[in-house]
């Protein structure tokens, strides 16, 4: 069948545009993240000025008492000790921080924008890519990272919609954009219609469904990721380097309750791709299962999704459970990218164009 180059092209071009759109919106998302951190340190250290306020002023009203002179003098000394709004240093009175945040609030605005322009584009390039080669457009390990990678983005915009949440746009754009930049430049195939061994409906329903399951899954990685880390330094507790970096993320509760929530959908669809994967070695190969290598490691990974909701039902194991869904999202990664480009077996995506 032969590819439409005038649509092949747009498709390329909107590829490129799609990473610069998303390089632009993790930009602005890490000044949103920067500035963000800031405007909290400010009201923390307001709250603190506040509650030293408060004390002072109580030591001065006992002090007052325990004289008991009555006399308009003490009154007087009591009153001059409270400090005011307008005693505060500019930088923490209410007025200044509300600009700041009014300003914070504007760069993840841009940045919110950018990345629904990203996903835009991004669906673009994958529907006019399928359109220039009249099949769907996850055909070779190009592709299906870019059909991985705009999935995983339709569940982020959709889970990330809250203001509150925004702050997370800089730990999902990051594996994003170096996903789709290592695929442009290692994995770019040309345009052109599906090698034989991929030429059945399968095709489509099974890749489609491990697509989707898959960049679920990811995304389920990187909310405990963010959690195990948060972990380390609870809300309101944070110290050092480390604290600076993840001080603006929601408290660990949050985090680890987005990484189930996001893994509950993870295991069935995932799960159903394997299967449609096994009935269709069936028709394919003569067999529903040879342990080949991408199915043992899609196995692997979907077990280690089973463990890791298991273990966090468990009490003695929900403190352990994140780190086997980091694992899950290693084992992830392991099998979409070292199985696929450099294990020899039947789903090596090696070589194909």
């Amino acid at each position: 069948m032969m590819v439409n180059q005038n649509l092949a092209d747009f498709s390329d071009l909107a590829f490129k545009t799609t990473i610069g759109v998303y390089l632009l919106a993790l930009v602005f998302s890490l000044v949103y993240y920067g500035l963000f951190n800031i405007v909290a340190e400010l009201r923390r250290d307001r709250a603190a000025a506040l509650r030293g306020e408060a004390a002072s002023n109580s030591q001065v009203k006992q002090k007052v008492a325990v004289g008991a002179s009555g006399t308009a003098e003490a009154a007087g000394a009591g009153d001059g000790a409270r400090v005011g709004e307008q005693d505060l240093p500019e930088r923490l009175k209410d007025e200044y921080i509300l600009r700041r945040a009014r300003r914070t609030d504007q760069f993840g605005g841009i940045a919110q924008a950018l990345v629904w322009l990203g996903v835009a584009v991004h669906l673009v390039h994958s529907v006019t890519r399928g359109l220039a080669n009249s099949r769907f457009p996850w055909g070779n390990l190009f592709e299906y990272i870019m059909t991985v990678t705009l999935a995983a983005m339709l569940i982020s915009v959709v889970m990330i919609s809250r203001k509150s949440m925004r702050v997370m746009w800089p730990w999902i754009l990051t594996p994003v954009v170096g996903l789709m930049f290592y695929g442009g430049t290692k994995l770019y195939a040309e345009s052109g219609p599906l090698v034989p061994a991929l030429n059945s409906y399968w095709y489509s329903i099974h890749v489609s469904t491990v697509s989707i399951g898959g960049s679920i899954g990811l995304i389920s990685g990187v909310f405990s990721i963010m959690y195990l880390v948060r972990r380390t330094q609870p809300k309101g507790q944070e110290h050092g380097v480390l604290g600076k970096i993840v001080a603006p993320l929601p408290a660990a509760e949050k985090l680890d309750a987005l990484a189930y929530r996001t893994c509950v959908w993870a295991l069935p669809i995932f799960g159903l791709g394997v299967i449609f994967g096994a009935i269709w070695a069936d028709g394919a190969w003569g067999r529903f299962w040879g342990w080949d290598p991408k199915e043992t490691v899609s196995l692997i990974t979907w077990l280690l999704y089973a463990a890791y909701l298991h273990a966090r039902a468990t009490p003695g194991w929900r403190n352990w459970s994140s780190w086997i869904n980091v694992v899950a999202f290693g084992a992830m990664v392991f099998n979409l990218f070292f199985i696929n480009m450099v294990v020899s077996g039947l789903h090596s995506y090696a070589g194909l164009s």
